[in-house]
């Protein structure tokens, strides 16, 4: 059973996505399902279907977050330090050929969200970045062709 390293936050983040579901969309999809079930004719009663479709849907993913929040390895990055990249880093990157600067998180695969400038353990960018430090470029072989980063700045939030 492979652990799933994931912050703190994300792993609040689960907890809080798997009480919600049980607690609360397990019972209003039971209703829904008791509702429909009152109308008769199972064969031709959509709403009976929907709430069915949506009951398998949400214990999919109970099952999901309850089999992570079990392999969960949280780790707790106020407890992080040093001048190389790992996991729980952010690092600050600039592109070489845009000169754009970037800021990433480095963190686990069920939290990663590039719109919030937290990206995946497993991307491409994290697992050419890890292991280096500031000043270091690397290489990085993205969908939309080579890319090469200059590593700013790690730190520790």
């Amino acid at each position: 059973m492979d652990k799933v390293p994931m912050t703190t936050g994300g792993f609040e983040a689960l907890r809080e996505e798997l009480r919600r579901r049980q607690q609360e969309e397990r019972p209003r999809i039971i209703a829904a399902i008791s509702e429909a079930r009152a109308h008769g004719d199972l064969s031709e009663n959509a709403e009976y279907h929907a709430a069915k479709e949506a009951q398998s849907l949400n214990e999919g993913r109970i099952s999901e977050l309850e089999d992570l929040t079990a392999r969960a390895e949280v780790i707790d990055l106020s407890k992080m330090s040093g001048d190389r990249i790992k996991f729980g880093a952010t690092v600050k990157l600039v592109d070489e050929d845009t000169e754009e600067e970037k800021r990433y998180q480095i963190v686990g695969d069920q939290e990663a969200d590039v719109k919030e400038g937290k990206i995946s353990i497993s991307s491409p960018i994290a697992r050419a970045l890890i292991g280096k430090a500031e000043g270091d470029t690397v290489e990085v072989a993205a969908p939309g062709g080579a890319r090469s980063y200059e590593i700013l700045e790690v730190s520790w939030q």
